[in-house]
């Protein structure tokens, strides 16, 4: 199939903004918790009337500190309750928001700022406020630095005393469907970020549809959600706008080491997450089990989940003898594991890359839906996602309602539909190019089935084309490989080579457990590790399951383990996780020249 579509389940308001769906929680539901937000070590509701109170307090100061219509704000925080609050009184003011990721650097602060030509900035710790003022003299439009910890919302409160508020609703109102949201920057795989503009439309119709197809979970006064993704980041913000839509119970935790106490504490209805997060989860269950000697059992469990899942998308559905052995494996491992998600968890929502068939079955054979999805900044996140009621497994779901996907002929992905961003901002060239006759060009290949499920089979611009002209797309090879507990990144290689190679990193938090169970040295380093024979064979059981999935032609046919992480700090991935190919080739050429006998 070469294109396909869904009509639209919800209607964008024509003349409204997003600072309309808080006035109309207050209304509508003044007691309803829409927040939940950790004071004390507690969790604390806060309702749709005092949500609206403390965002209109935050947004006075913004307008009696000079913040005008149109302006660009930037906000640079970590996941936490101020900065969806904040988010909405830059709205509430007539601005727009331009988020930051709180890792970053200096320089890309100065950037983004630059660029966007931000007024003011909203930062969290006294860390992101002196990388804001160490570029601060290159930033002749900013006039204002406040941090979240230094009482920023205090400040600001004190700020905008004497505004009334029918300033702040003249303000809220300026802003039309089409008016420009947010500008939210690219992760800068190739190059430097580029601005996406997303509009209050592009939200209203991403978010509107999302919620309408998702009813079930997202029931108003029962589900919550447990934000943990940065904000920065157009999935997070999604999650932010659902959950306000909905309306649903928002939290945040603002520390991945933390999660799993505060899943506990939550108990959220619905988790959203990318695939390294939930590949961590069973890799840890299942080292847990190993450990107390529980491994076989836990191996068992898995592969009844799994083959339950597999039956419920057969005609008959799981056998009599299937249903019973999944019922004593429910009281012995599952029901452990869901209450490990806080226990009331029935659904996650997965982006970012592949989660693969494997983990996509157990989950939904221990009773948790992972739906997957996919998107790009550029559409406002999602653009396609697995529904509730009619998952296909190894997909990322059907286009959103009210959106169109085609499939070029070259196999790249094009989107259509108002969930789009609108331009680059500072960046008619780009713009251009990636909006060409009215279809948003992804850069991505994919395929589509009959049912309109969409497939992501790679990106154009990363296809690797052996020295024996086969196309060898890495993303597939490589996240099969990289859902192994030891591996932490894999980079597939060998453009213009003989053959396909492999650079990998090791996880540093499984490692020194694989060790110990293997009689290693307790202080035993990466470096003292790579070339042991033992761990060199059971990556190659990760490179072999890898290999299971692609042709002869496409398989790794050698790798090389590194001593070296790819993290932020080294260059080698963005904000956002994402491999930066060209730097890793460079950093690491000496490895790959070794790869091929150089």
């Amino acid at each position: 199939m070469r294109e396909f579509s869904l009509p639209a389940l919800y209607e964008v308001p024509a003349d409204g903004n997003l600072t309309d769906l808080i006035q109309r929680n207050a209304a509508q539901h003044p007691d309803v918790a829409v927040v939940g937000r950790k004071v004390g070590g507690r969790w604390e509701d806060v309702t749709a009337a005092d949500f609206l109170a403390e965002v209109r307090a935050a947004a006075k100061g913004l307008i009696a500190a000079g913040v005008s219509p149109g302006d660009r704000v930037g906000l640079m925080s970590r996941t936490r309750y101020e900065w969806t609050l904040l988010d909405f009184a830059v709205w509430s003011a007539g601005a727009i928001t331009v988020p930051v990721y709180e890792t970053s650097s200096p320089e890309q602060v100065r950037w983004i700022l630059s660029d966007s030509g931000a007024v003011a900035a909203l930062v969290e710790t006294g860390v992101h406020e002196a990388a804001v003022e160490s570029v601060r003299d290159t930033l002749p439009d900013l006039k204002h630095i406040w941090q979240i910890e230094d009482d920023a919302i205090g400040t600001l409160r004190t700020l905008g005393s004497d505004v009334t508020d029918e300033t702040v609703d003249e303000r809220s109102s300026l802003a039309t469907a089409d008016s420009p949201a947010t500008i939210v920057y690219t992760s800068g795989t190739t190059g430097r970020p580029k601005g996406c503009v997303l509009s209050h439309r592009s939200f209203f119709a991403e978010c509107g549809n999302a919620v309408a197809r998702l009813k079930p979970i997202f029931a108003t006064g029962e589900s919550s959600v447990l934000l943990f993704l940065p904000e920065a980041h157009v999935f997070g913000r999604l999650v932010e706008i659902c959950a306000v839509l909905a309306p649903i119970k928002l939290g945040h935790v603002s520390d991945i080491k933390t999660l799993t106490d505060e899943l506990v504490a939550f108990q959220p209805t619905l988790v959203l997450g990318v695939p390294r997060v939930f590949e961590k989860v069973y890799n840890s269950a299942r080292a847990k089990a190993q450990a107390e000697g529980k491994g076989k059992i836990f191996d068992k469990a898995a592969d009844a989940a799994i083959a339950y899942s597999k039956a419920l998308d057969t005609p008959g559905g799981p056998s009599f003898g299937l249903r019973l052995k999944h019922r004593v494996f429910d009281r012995l491992v599952f029901g452990k594991l869901r209450a490990a998600l806080g226990g009331r968890a029935t659904h996650a929502i997965s982006g970012g890359a592949p989660l693969g068939e494997r983990l996509g079955h157990f989950y939904r054979g221990i009773g948790f839906t992972v739906l997957e999805g996919y998107g790009l900044t550029e559409s406002c996140a999602a653009t396609t996602f697995n529904p509730w009621d009619r998952q296909k497994i190894g997909s990322v779901g059907q286009p959103m309602p009210g959106t169109v996907v085609r499939i070029a002929d070259d196999g790249e992905v094009l989107l259509h539909g108002d969930h789009l961003f609108t331009e680059y901002w500072n960046n008619e060239a780009a713009t251009a190019e990636a909006l060409s006759d009215g279809w948003f060009h992804t850069g991505d290949v994919g395929t589509l089935d009959e049912d309109g499920y969409l497939t992501i089979t790679g990106r154009k611009k990363e296809i690797i084309i052996t020295a024996g002209g086969k196309n060898v797309a890495p993303a597939v090879i490589e996240d099969r490989i990289r859902a192994h507990a030891l591996i932490a990144e894999c980079m597939v290689v060998g453009d213009g080579r003989p053959f396909v190679g492999a650079l990998i990193t090791l996880d540093e938090e499984f490692l020194p457990r694989w060790a110990a169970e293997h009689g290693k040295p307790a202080d035993a380093t990466v470096a003292d590790l790579c070339e042991d024979a033992e761990l060199l064979a059971e990556i190659q059981t990760a490179v072999d399951d890898g290999n299971a999935a692609v042709s002869k032609a496409e398989s790794v046919r050698k790798f090389r383990v590194l001593t070296q992480q790819f993290t932020e700090d080294s260059g080698h991935v963005t904000p956002s996780l994402k491999l930066k190919r060209n730097v890793v080739a460079k950093d690491f050429a000496a490895e790959i020249e070794a790869l091929y006998g150089r």
